[in-house]
């Protein structure tokens, strides 16, 4: 990729403040459903002064003019691929006619000319199929990827260098993030706000957009299976009573009666449904719990610990550490409005570090 200056929406004279500026590539084919998702997403989100913490741009790989959708209309994108050098992220989503990039693995002239227009340390994304994009620039060799799980398999034969992961959701692997099919973009981009600005904005964007901030499990739910017997219980009344009491110990037994179910076919059925285990599903709402405690409140880290269900601040390390690479205080200190100059510098090494360790 080439370097380039940046000359995207210029930083306030009085202020400094400049918004992160994510380019949208639209390509032939593309899914509007999947195009719009950036908009909503990065479009809510301001600061304590009502500023927009995201500017959304659309742009083609030709000059301004229209592009194809798999419906019966064209859209009209107002930028060209000049757009792209700007870019302080960018979001490819899926396309149904990417040509040899989906047949053969390698970019079109003017795709590969687009993207010689970025900047080193650009963030990259995809949605979908669009990380067909990625893997055919090289972008994706020797890392760990994801898509829509019925593509995973043929993605992982025309790009034997990439670790296709299919039963994920979405996966952050520090500048680029790839995710599965569809609706499975919104979780991606509400993850990007999440790692930028924090639980709480993102969870904000998330009411108003009426979605979770978070869904539980991984593609594994979704995979097409035999249809099951419509009386067979759900685990939904017992993942409710567990969430009223994270702060318990909470034992699989105890699970498993709030269904009237033994533990064996709690267990089946809760993996499913969810496509993880019990034990995960727990740790995972414990994380959550913690990471809005640090956010939100002056508890200390051995009362969070406690409020989360971690027992220990020790506990709560280990796993906020394997979850998302950095100690309850570095993201406590990440995260918490009102920081000072320092503050801020550490926050960004510590979101560098959490980057770089996140695998979702």
């Amino acid at each position: 990729m080439t370097s380039a200056s940046h000359s995207g929406p210029a930083p306030s004279p009085a202020t400094g403040f400049r918004p992160h500026r994510v380019v949208v590539l639209a390509l032939d084919g593309l899914l509007p459903f999947e195009l719009g998702i950036p908009h909503r997403i990065f479009g809510r989100p301001k600061d304590a002064l009502g500023r927009r913490l995201y500017e959304v741009v659309t742009c083609s790989v030709r000059p301004p003019g229209p592009v194809e959708t798999d419906a019966d209309f064209a859209i009209h994108v107002a930028h060209g691929p000049e757009a792209l050098a700007d870019a302080d992220t960018v979001i490819i989503p899926a396309s149904y006619e990417l040509g040899p990039v989906h047949a053969e693995g390698v970019l079109t002239e003017e795709l590969a000319t687009a993207l010689a227009r970025l900047r080193p340390g650009t963030r990259l994304a995809s949605i979908c199929t669009g990380v067909y994009v990625l893997a055919a620039a090289g972008l994706l060799d020797g890392r760990p990827a994801t898509t829509h799980w019925a593509d995973a398999a043929r993605l992982q034969r025309l790009f034997p260098k990439v670790r296709v992961d299919p039963d994920v959701l979405f996966i952050d692997d520090g500048d680029v993030l790839t995710s599965a099919g569809v609706a499975a973009g919104i979780d991606l981009c509400l993850h990007m706000v999440r790692r930028d600005h924090g639980a709480a904005v993102a969870n904000d964007v998330a009411r108003r957009t009426v979605v979770p901030p978070h869904r539980d499990g991984g593609q594994a739910q979704y995979i097409e299976r035999p249809v099951p017997d419509p009386q067979q219980a759900s685990t939904t009344t017992a993942r409710a009573w567990a969430l009223g009491r994270l702060h318990e110990p909470i034992q699989l037994r105890d699970m498993a009666a709030q269904e009237s179910m033994s533990v064996r076919t709690f267990t089946r059925r809760f993996r499913e449904e969810t496509g993880v285990s019990p034990g995960q599903w727990l740790t995972q709402q414990r994380v959550e719990r913690a990471r809005h405690l640090l956010e939100t409140t002056d508890r200390t880290v051995d009362q969070v610990a406690g409020d989360a269900g971690f027992g220990t601040a020790q506990s709560m390390r280990q796993h906020l550490q394997a979850a998302l690479g950095v100690t309850p205080t570095a993201y406590r200190r990440t995260f918490r409005t009102g920081k000072t100059g320092k503050d801020r510098k550490e926050s960004q090494r510590t979101r560098k570090s959490q980057a770089a360790a996140v695998r979702t």
